[in-house]
């Protein structure tokens, strides 16, 4: 007999588990709870964790979000899908958001209920990401925007929160430039064929035709060439006709010509006989050599596959813009910065302090010779007879140090945790710099949504099982190690850049962050990863183990922690890092990250290994 949970939430869970799996129409869906990003991999659902006091957001957003993957699931086509997605960037970006619209809007019409719980759901991204504080129409997501419009116009419904901001600001400029397509969007609905179409269209008329690739729906011109193979049997049947005639026409000339072929028959099988005797004849270690297994694309895990690298790119942040577009994301980036400039100020001068009392040098006291020790005067004061005292500077260990800022830039740090991560790299690099500690500033996402160019190679090329990691990576370098402060510090506003934040694969970022570091000639090398939960990448995961992306993260942070050769710490942002790396600690709000990374940094300059362990959330020092 099972014993009843004592956990009040379970009654919930598991009959909203239930009724998912029947608005999704999928009674084999697999419906887990965790503090992980909510996703869809294969037959398994992720919603977000509810805690034992049940509260009514925590409800409605659980709600929400197993609303909005249940109606995905039921109503969304992926052949469809496929078949009508654009090749560009952003024109995907903005058919994937009008497509998720769509679903909810079709679920709306038959479940009325899921409207009031989707609401929840949006209006808490939308605040998670800072939509309600964005000013101007240049710094709100596009893609997004359209999507709510078309979901609001579908819905008769006003977006809430900062989404109906977020709406409002580009609503001008889409109903201006694509008005009369917008006008149909009510009559497309049940049809994803058809509302796939409209969806182009409007891409279009936002000006990003270039990027939608071939019209799915023409015909392929090439009929003609089909006609043209299937004559070609009757075509070589006239030649032979042709060349029997000739034969016919010159006997004496085709007896010496078929007599020449039968020579040269006789001579090359005379060769390929000597061929193949010599052959037999070499011994084993004369015979040519295997061609040597390609190199694994993991140090930690050889089993770790990666379907193609072609895509992947190492780029430095002034090469992924403008250096007029990186000042104003700069200058966007100072206006979040200023209401925490009071308190970012004195952490950075707590850091800086402890870091140059590390640095300072010490003295040796009561010396017969050296520096007069002013200290100690008023004992000889006191008793004349008291020899004076004198004291020599002495140097203490003072390691050379390079540290690692490795952040993550996945789609889910969108609004503030992202300027806030950014905020912090840019105080914690002038505070070190000031104490000739060097440091790097990195970051990781992806290329594309949905696996980009390799997924596309996949689709092409028969769609092997298991392929591996299925996207491109996009690796970033902010700021290296040995370039000055000042000739950086307009990069981290690439960070604000629209559409730059998409997936995450953590595992294959910290392995690159690894290998950059042990190169380094410093002695003591320290690398800080800022991420916001588990690695996700759509892609990956849709064709491969649940847990691939994750247990190779883990296989790295092994292999770190085993070698040595580098000190990793991590600070994860709303989720639970603590399972992944052993040293670590957990923010429940983006304003703590100041404070927790510069008392983790300062933590490992702590001479007293025991104070280092404290502040690490160790429990024990090795």
């Amino acid at each position: 007999m099972t014993k009843p949970s004592d956990n009040p939430a379970d009654p919930f869970k598991k009959a909203l588990a239930e009724a998912t799996k029947t608005m999704a129409n999928e009674p084999e869906l697999t419906v887990t709870y965790s503090v992980d990003p909510p996703g869809m991999t294969g037959d398994t659902m992720r919603l977000p964790q509810v805690s034992r006091r049940l509260t009514r957001d925590e409800v409605l957003i659980a709600r929400g979000t197993a609303d909005a993957f249940a109606l995905r699931r039921r109503y969304h086509d992926e052949g469809v899908a496929t078949k009508y997605q654009p090749q560009g960037p952003m024109a995907r970006e903005l058919y994937e958001a009008m497509e998720t619209a769509r679903c909810e809007a079709v679920g709306a019409r038959d479940m009325p209920g899921t409207l009031g719980n989707i609401d929840a759901k949006i209006a808490n991204e939308a605040e998670r990401r800072g939509y309600s504080q964005i000013r101007n129409r240049q710094e709100a997501p596009l893609a997004q925007a359209a999507g709510y419009l078309v979901r609001s116009l579908a819905t008769g419904r006003q977006m809430p929160g900062g989404a109906g901001h977020v709406m409002d600001l580009w609503r001008p400029f889409i109903e201006g430039q694509a008005g009369g397509t917008l006008e149909h969007v009510s009559e497309t609905l049940a049809d994803q064929a058809a509302f796939a179409r409209l969806a182009r269209q409007i891409i279009k008329d936002l000006g990003y035709g270039d990027q939608l690739g071939d019209d799915p729906d023409e015909e392929p011109e090439d009929e003609g060439d089909g006609e043209g193979a299937e004559d070609q049997p009757d075509s070589a049947e006239s030649q032979d006709e042709s060349q029997s005639e000739e034969e016919e026409a010159s006997p004496e000339q085709s007896q010496e010509e078929q007599q020449d072929a039968s020579q040269s028959k006789v001579t090359m099988d005379e060769m390929a006989d000597m061929e193949q005797g010599q052959e037999a004849d070499q011994s084993e270690s004369d015979a040519p050599l295997e061609q040597p297994p390609p190199a694994p694309h993991s140090d930690a895990d050889p089993n770790y596959h990666v379907y193609s690298t072609d895509f992947d790119e190492e780029v430095r942040a002034e090469d992924l813009a403008e250096p007029a577009e990186l000042e104003r994301l700069r200058a966007y980036l100072d206006q979040q910065l200023e209401p925490l400039k009071g308190a970012v100020s004195r952490l950075a001068n707590k850091l800086q302090r402890r870091l140059q009392a590390q640095q300072n040098r010490a003295w040796e006291f009561d010396l017969e010779e050296g520096t007069l020790d002013a200290g100690r005067l008023a004992r000889v004061v006191a008793n004349p007879t008291t020899p004076l005292s004198f004291k020599v500077e002495k140097d203490t260990e003072f390691r050379d140090t390079c540290v690692t800022l490795l952040l993550d830039n996945s789609g889910s740090m969108r609004g503030r945790p992202i300027s806030i991560a950014a905020i912090c790299a840019d105080v914690l690099a002038r505070t070190l710099e000031r104490c000739q500690v060097k440091v790097e500033i990195l970051g990781f996402t992806t290329r594309a949504w949905k696996g980009g160019q390799s997924r596309e190679r996949w689709l092409a090329q028969g769609r092997a099982q298991q392929p591996g990691r299925l996207n491109d990576l996009r690796h970033i370098i902010y700021k290296s190690a040995d370039a000055p402060w000042r000739r950086s510090r307009p990069n981290l506003g690439l960070m604000m850049k629209e559409g730059l934040l998409k997936e995450n694969i953590d595992g294959e970022a910290l392995e690159w962050a690894h290998r950059r570091m042990i190169h380094r000639h410093e002695q003591r090398k320290i690398l800080m990863v800022i991420s916001d939960g588990a690695p996700v990448d759509d892609s990956t995961l849709s064709v491969n183990p649940a847990n691939y992306l994750e247990k190779h993260l883990r296989d790295v942070i092994a292999m770190v922690e085993k070698k040595k050769l580098v000190e990793l710490i991590a600070i994860g942002i709303g989720h639970d890092v603590t399972r992944y790396y052993e040293r670590a600690v957990t923010i429940t709000d983006v304003e703590q990250l100041a404070g927790a990374m510069t008392e983790q940094l300062a933590s490992l300059f702590d001479a007293n290994p025991r104070a280092r362990a404290r502040a690490m959330g160790q429990r024990r020092v090795a």
